[in-house]
């Protein structure tokens, strides 16, 4: 029998006079002030709580208390920045003081208590993975071409200092995220040897084939990737691999023991990833092939009789 059953059955043993308004309380501040009637369920003789009111106010509350735990990373100094607690509502405990307010045992006074919420990595962790390179693989770009150079940028940030625990997934997609005006990616529609990007977030195709060679070289297990219909010119035919928000992935497990770093950087007109790991590891290499460091010819803006495709949420990046 749930909690709240409990209380409402001893209440009807033993009526008590209710407290009409609950104070909620967050770090020594009012948040919120309950009524009572609101949260109740119109039953004749026994008060229940609307638990689907309630939970939507506990979610509300809780959205204004979230903190996200930060991971530790590794700066441009190669030194770690330790990483940083988050916290949440503590939702039991919430409960636990609301009922009793409810059914007239408890308090007007409601203190919202936190819990600590524990980032994925640590110094520690991140100490130990990034000792020994078991992969690494580099690409080459116009670098006088800025919104493009901007958007490899952008997305080499965004998968910089990612760990993959054993057995986890990495997706491209959802660690990069939707490239958007809002976070910063540029209109790039140069194509490259006549590949057409999209037209947000051009030129995130390199970072994502660049990865794809990092890790296959790293003997990671390749669960999805995609090739352009065209080749490209800044890998080998048939290395790419194409990536766009309402369209194609690239995925890869982590088959070992031991949790993978991912480094990513690009600077120069260079794009370089390397994948790290413990020095125990024992891992199976493969064979990659490397590219010419001669910087990629970029072709026309659009191919002869093609109109360009700008806006097309499912084009290659």
């Amino acid at each position: 029998m749930g909690y709240a059953w409990t209380l409402a059955l001893m209440l009807l043993a033993n009526p008590l006079d209710p407290i009409h308004f609950l104070q909620v309380e967050m770090e020594g501040k009012t948040v919120a002030m309950l009524d009572r009637s609101d949260y109740s369920v119109p039953l004749e003789g026994v008060p229940l709580v609307d638990e689907h009111h309630l939970r939507m106010t506990m979610e509300r509350l809780g959205q204004k208390v979230y903190i996200e735990p930060k991971n530790a990373t590794i700066n441009d100094n190669e030194a770690i920045v330790p990483e940083v607690k988050g916290r949440k509502l503590n939702e039991a405990d919430f409960l636990q003081q609301f009922y009793e307010y409810y059914y007239g045992s408890g308090s007007g006074l409601l203190k919202a208590n936190f819990q600590e919420i524990y980032p994925k990595v640590d110094a520690a962790l991140m100490s130990q993975v990034r000792k020994k390179v078991i992969g690494q693989y580099a690409t080459y770009f116009n670098s006088g071409n800025k919104n493009r150079s901007h958007n490899i940028a952008l997305a080499s940030a965004a998968i910089n200092n990612t760990v993959v625990l054993p057995g986890e997934f990495f997706s491209f997609n959802k660690v990069v995220g939707k490239r958007t005006k809002a976070k910063g990616y540029l209109q790039a529609p140069v194509i490259v040897r006549g590949e057409l990007s999209e037209g947000i977030g051009g030129g995130i195709c390199q970072v994502s084939s660049t990865l794809f060679n990092a890790v296959d070289k790293a003997g990671l297990q390749i669960v999805q990737r995609y090739s352009h219909s065209r080749n490209v010119a800044y890998v080998r035919p048939g290395r790419d691999a194409t990536v766009s928000w309402y369209g194609p992935d690239f995925v890869f497990q982590n088959k070992y023991a031991y949790p993978i770093l991912i480094r990513a950087k690009s600077y120069g007109g260079t794009m370089y990833v390397s994948v790290h790991s413990f020095p125990e590891i024992e891992y199976e290499p493969r064979n990659v092939p490397s590219v010419s460091r001669r910087t990629p010819e970029e072709g026309p803006a659009v191919p002869p009789g093609n109109p360009p495709i700008l806006n097309d949420p499912t084009a290659p990046e």
